[in-house]
Formats: C-alpha cells, structure tokens, sequence
C-alpha cells in the first residue's frame, strides 16, 4: 500500500529505507526525501532497488518506480540497419576507461524536452566514489581515434547491473554500449540489467515493463550472489563494434 507523502530520511546513512512497496503513485515512485549520497546508503538504496533522482535545488528524491524498465541481458535489439553499420565500424567498447568523462558527458548531454539536469555535481562525486571503491562502473565507446562516441555507466551488486545514464557523441554511441554490457553481463551469468524508467528508445531496444513485486524479488535474488567488485577493464577487454553484428549464417552453406 503507498504512503500519502514520502518517508523523510535520517541522518544515519546505516539506516534502513522503506519498504518499497509503500512508495507513492503519484508522483510514481516517489518513495523517500533527504539523507545523503554516501557509499553505504546508496549501495543499501540498490540493494532494495530504489535509486536517487531529483534536480538541482530539490531536496534528495529516491525512487522505486512500479513498474519498472529491465533488459534480458541476451535481448537488446539492435536494427538490422545499425547491425549493418556495425560491420563496417572502427569503434571499439571498453569499459572503466574514462569513468568521470562519461558521467560528465550523461550529464551535460542535450535531451529532447528536458531541461538541466538531474546529475547534479553532488551525484557525480558520489558515483565517483563508488567507482572508487569497484561498485560503480562506465562503459565507453571509443571511435577509430580513441575518442568517446558515447557510453552509459552505472551500478553492480551481486550479479545485479542498475544502468543509471548513458550518452551519444556520435549517433548510435549509446546503443554499442549498451549492447556490448548486456552480452558482457550475459556471459558472465548476469541475467538482468536494470533501466529504471521506460522511454521509446529503450522500448525499440528490447526493454520491458515489470511489475515492482517482480523486479524487486529478482533484485534480492541476484544482488546475493558473488559479483565483480573492482575495474572491470581487464575482464571486460576491448569489444570490436563488428563483434557485436555478426553476419547472418548462411542457410545454405555449400552453394557458392
């Protein structure tokens, strides 16, 4: 059942959020105001899967949306136009290259109907400092010049990644990276990628629409399991665009 008005935290970043299940529906969500950015309460706020939003000049808003926005890790849809683009790209993916970079670039990146931003200075040295301590992670996209084409970054726990922004430079940027992570994830036996709020970009890409129930007995489930604390760079290597479009089998393999 939702609460008439948000829970206001405490000083404690220890204590303990909600249930949420109680956060409000409108606005949709909304579930808890004030605390802190400090490491052990945002991990504990992942854990439960709420995350923090709210814009410059607003007190601290946290969120656990129902429902919620979730990629299969072995169901990100990528165009057959863009596949075939792919084939022919120089771009490689890597990931905690250039961590601050890419949540600068989420930050300041131009989006359609929105105006500032909710990656407020404070935000960005919070997941700074999870960076820091292994917990938060970017991907990059880099172009034939080693320049970033684009890149999202966000939270893992257990074997739970919680994508928080990602960004084009060059068209189609955010795309290879997210699709790089989630064949990454899959591999590793991560099934779930988080994407918190639907828009029709995800959609267009595979995403789909779970009940808050659902997404958070998932959320327990996997965030127990042993994860991958630390840079990710080594284990994720460097992942060709072409790699992620391979060619088509030929049906008939023996007729030239």
């Amino acid at each position: 059942m939702s609460r008439a008005l948000p829970v206001v935290l405490g000083p404690d970043p220890g204590s303990r959020f909600p249930d949420p299940e109680t956060a409000l529906r409108e606005p949709d969500g909304l579930l808890a105001v004030g605390g802190d950015l400090a490491p052990e309460r945002l991990l504990r706020a992942y854990a439960d899967g709420i995350f923090p939003w709210y814009a410059e000049g607003q007190p601290l808003l946290w969120w656990s949306p129902d429902p919620r926005t979730v990629f299969a890790t072995d169901a990100v849809h990528l165009s057959s136009r863009f596949r075939r683009q792919l084939r022919r790209s120089d771009w490689t993916v890597v990931a905690d290259h250039a961590f601050d970079e890419v949540v600068l670039a989420c930050a300041t990146a131009p989006r359609g109907g929105q105006q500032g931003t909710w990656i407020t200075d404070a935000m960005r040295a919070a997941y700074s400092r999870l960076h820091a301590l292994g917990h938060a992670h970017s991907i990059e996209v880099l172009d034939g010049e080693g320049r970033l084409a684009g890149g999202l970054y966000g939270v893992a726990l257990g074997r739970m990644f919680f994508g928080e922004s990602m960004f084009s430079a060059t068209s189609g940027g955010s795309r290879l990276a997210l699709a790089a992570l989630a064949r990454t994830l899959h591999g590793w036996g991560w099934p779930l990628l988080d994407a918190q709020v639907e828009n029709p970009h995800l959609l267009r890409m595979g995403a789909q629409s779970w009940p808050r129930t659902r997404f958070l007995a998932e959320v327990r489930r996997l965030v127990a399991l042993p994860g991958r604390p630390g840079p990710w760079g080594e284990a994720f290597g460097r992942i060709p665009a072409a790699a992620l479009a391979p060619p088509r089998p030929d049906p008939h393999p023996g007729n030239d």
